[in-house]
């Protein structure tokens, strides 16, 4: 796979998980894909798997005025099947906050699918918003 074929894999997965599309999400992941995400926020960080993923992404949609979090890569860079992305998120919550962060994201593919995400984003403003009352 080309590092032009990787990124297009890796934007149109970033497009199905913008709009809210659960299934296409679960869909482009490996039967062993594994999502990890930074921190130490509890029901947020750690290592999940595609049926975790499965099952927590409906939860965080519900929370979106729009029924998603929009990703919006800035720019990529791949090398073999590993893609890194720089992203901004933005989502009107339900309660009228504003969910607004930067991330980046390391992703691996194989055969097609997405085999591993790395979630790097800012914790403090995610429990700020999310987790804090």
């Amino acid at each position: 796979m080309t590092s032009d074929e990787s990124k297009k894999i890796v934007a149109e997965f970033f497009e199905t998980f913008s709009r809210g599309d659960v299934e296409g999400v679960v869909e482009a992941l490996d039967d062993d894909a594994k999502w990890w995400v930074l921190g130490s926020i509890e029901g947020l960080s750690g290592s999940y798997t595609k049926q975790q993923m499965a099952e927590l992404l409906p939860n965080f949609t519900t929370l979106y005025k729009a029924g998603a979090l929009v990703i919006t890569p800035s720019s990529m860079v791949a090398e073999g099947d590993k893609v890194a992305v720089e992203a901004e998120g933005y989502a009107e919550l339900t309660d009228g906050r504003i969910y607004n962060s930067k991330y980046h994201f390391l992703v691996e593919l194989g055969g097609g699918k997405v085999k591993e995400v790395k979630e790097y984003l800012d914790t403090h403003h995610a429990h700020s918003v999310f987790f804090a009352q």
